[in-house]
């Protein structure tokens, strides 16, 4: 005994001194030091002292062992988190299950997909490990009629790829395609969410390389037939002058790119 209180003597004065910084008696939520009792008579410890410890059931070690070690640093005990809630995402009343059970690890979040006419908690659409287990749970509970939605937004060169309804559920979700050589710009899917659709995605126009239009600027299509051509925004046409002109714009003018249904034609004379 009287060993054990010089030693806590000198690690005190020593800390005094600046030396060092003793840690005290770690406090493991959710967990316990390997033979605790044994080892609290010897704290304060210096900095680089280190124990075992485990963590209770549904809640994992920083390395996810049964077993880690607990380190006095500086600035304290390290990790600052040694005990973190494993949830078991493998059931959702009401909803869509996974096929095999999921790991998820505090702090984690996952979407779930609910049945029609169904909602987490407070019209959540994802659930969180917490220190306490899901939050919201995984329950999915019917929702009010006033919530519902009428047919989906209408766009412009697109529709939607199913039979539309004349009402929908809350959680409701829609695929919207666009018209041959348009391009889908935004969401693919819309949502039904508090008697509200999500924004809708937009078709944006594509660029029509006629022959007329060609031959006006006395060019043709590089590597390609002098016929209609439609490009999606974004994508890049070589041109080229047609047999005995020659370039009266930029030679970077001949890479055309094609934006939301225009396009920069080069000329020849």
């Amino acid at each position: 005994m009287l060993f054990l209180v010089q030693v806590i003597l000198t690690l005190w004065v020593s800390w005094a001194r600046g030396q060092v910084k003793p840690c005290d008696f770690p406090e493991i939520k959710h967990g316990r030091l390997y033979r605790e009792e044994a080892h609290r008579l010897s704290f304060p410890v210096s900095v680089g002292q280190w124990f075992y410890y485990s963590c209770d059931e549904n809640y994992v070690t920083a390395s996810e062992g049964a077993w880690d070690y607990i380190t006095c640093k500086k600035d304290g005990w390290t990790p600052k988190l040694p005990c973190r809630r494993k949830c078991i995402f493998n059931y959702l009343e009401n909803g869509h299950r996974p096929q095999y059970p999921q790991k998820y690890l505090q702090g984690a979040s996952v979407n779930v997909n609910c049945h029609p006419g169904h909602m987490l908690q407070n019209q959540r659409t994802s659930m969180t490990c917490t220190e306490n287990g899901w939050h919201p749970p995984p329950r999915c509970i019917r929702v009010e009629s006033a919530d519902k939605c009428g047919p989906p937004p209408a766009i412009s060169n697109g529709d939607i790829t199913s039979l539309p309804l004349e009402v929908y559920p809350p959680g409701s979700r829609v695929e919207y395609q666009c018209q041959a050589y348009f391009e889908l710009q935004g969401p693919k899917y819309v949502t039904c969410s508090y008697a509200k659709w999500s924004e809708p995605p937009r078709c944006i126009d594509p660029c029509v390389i006629s022959e007329k239009i060609m031959n006006e600027k006395n060019i043709q299509l590089k590597g390609k037939d002098d016929k209609p051509y439609y490009v999606k925004t974004g994508d890049i046409v070589e041109f080229m002058c047609k047999s005995g002109h020659k370039a009266v714009t930029s030679e970077e003018s001949f890479q055309a790119v094609c934006r939301e249904g225009t396009v920069e034609f080069p000329r020849c004379e």
